[in-house]
C-alpha cells in the first residue's frame, strides 16, 4: 500500500538541522510521528465531544446547543474548564461553581479515545483510510457506553458511521486503485449482516436488532484488512458481547437480591 509521505531530499535522509545549524533528531520531523501526536491530541478533543454525545443522544437532546453545563448546578462550563483530562485534574474532579463532584467517566472517555486514536493511527499509518477508522473508533466508543447505560444503539450514530466509513474507504480505494480490496470488504459487510440477522431471527433475546444494523459497519471495516481479521473480529465481538451480557445480568440479579 502506498503511503502519503512527502519525498525527502537525500541530504535530509539521516538528520535535520535546526535554525542555528544544530543537528536535531530525525524523529522530530518524521511525518508518522507528527501524525501520531496530532491524532492523539485530536482523540482527546473528540473524547470530550463524545461525552456530550453519550449523555444527550439517548435523551434526544441537541449535541450542539446549549453549551455543556454542570449536571448539578447547570452552570455553563467555561472554556478553561473544558480542556480534556487536564481541567478535570486541576479542578480535582469538581465543578468550579458549586464544587459538586464530576464523574470520572468524563476524563476516562477522553483518555480512552486519545489512546484508541493513537493505536489506530499506529496500525493504519498515513493512508486515506485512516480517517474511516478514526470515525469508526469514535462511534464505537459512544455506542458502547450508550449501550451499557441504555441498552440502545442509536440509529443517528450507526447510519452516519456506516456512510462515513464506506465513503472514506471508497476514496482510499479510488486513490490507491484498490477496488478488489473494497469489493471484498463489501462482501464481508454483507456476510456479517446476514449472519447477525440470522442470529437475531433465531435468538432475538440474545442479540438485538441494533447489533444487526451495526454489523455491516464492522464487517466492512474489518474486511478491509482481510479474511483473517474478519474471523478474529467476529469471534472477539461475540465473546465480548457474551461477557458484558452475563456481567450485566449478574449485576441486575445482585441488585434485585
Amino acid at each position: 500500500m502506498l503511503a502519503l509521505r512527502g519525498k525527502r531530499h537525500p541530504k535530509q535522509a539521516n538528520s535535520s538541522l535546526g535554525l542555528c545549524g544544530a543537528e536535531l533528531p530525525s524523529c522530530v520531523f518524521d511525518h508518522v510521528t507528527l501524525l501520531l501526536i496530532y491524532c492523539t491530541l485530536t482523540g482527546l478533543v473528540v473524547g470530550s465531544f463524545l461525552n456530550v454525545v453519550i449523555y444527550r443522544v439517548p435523551r434526544h437532546q441537541s449535541i450542539v446547543r446549549p453549551r455543556s453545563a454542570c449536571p448539578h448546578c447547570q452552570h455553563p462550563i467555561a472554556g478553561r474548564d473544558n480542556i480534556p483530562v487536564i481541567s478535570w485534574i486541576l479542578l480535582r474532579g469538581r465543578c468550579r461553581n458549586c464544587r459538586s463532584p464530576i464523574s470520572m467517566r468524563y476524563p476516562l472517555v477522553e483518555l480512552a479515545t486519545g489512546v484508541l486514536f493513537a493505536l489506530t493511527t499506529w496500525r493504519v499509518g498515513m493512508h486515506l483510510e485512516l480517517v474511516a477508522y478514526l470515525i469508526l473508533v469514535a462511534a464505537l466508543v459512544a455506542l458502547a457506553l450508550i449501550d451499557l447505560e441504555h441498552l440502545l444503539l442509536p440509529l443517528v450514530i450507526v447510519y452516519p458511521t456506516l456512510i462515513a466509513v464506506a465513503g472514506w474507504l471508497l476514496i482510499s480505494a479510488a486513490h490507491y486503485g484498490q477496488w478488489h480490496r473494497l469489493g471484498l470488504a463489501s462482501l464481508y459487510a454483507f456476510a456479517w449482516f446476514v449472519v447477525f440477522f440470522m442470529l437475531n431471527f433465531f435468538s432475538p433475546r440474545a442479540l438485538g436488532f441494533g447489533d444487526v444494523r451495526l454489523s455491516p459497519v464492522l464487517g466492512l471495516a474489518l474486511g478491509w484488512f482481510g479474511l483473517g481479521v474478519v474471523f478474529i473480529g467476529f469471534f472477539a465481538s461475540n465473546l465480548l458481547g457474551a461477557v458484558v451480557g452475563l456481567s450485566l445480568s449478574a449485576s441486575k440479579k445482585r441488585t434485585r437480591d
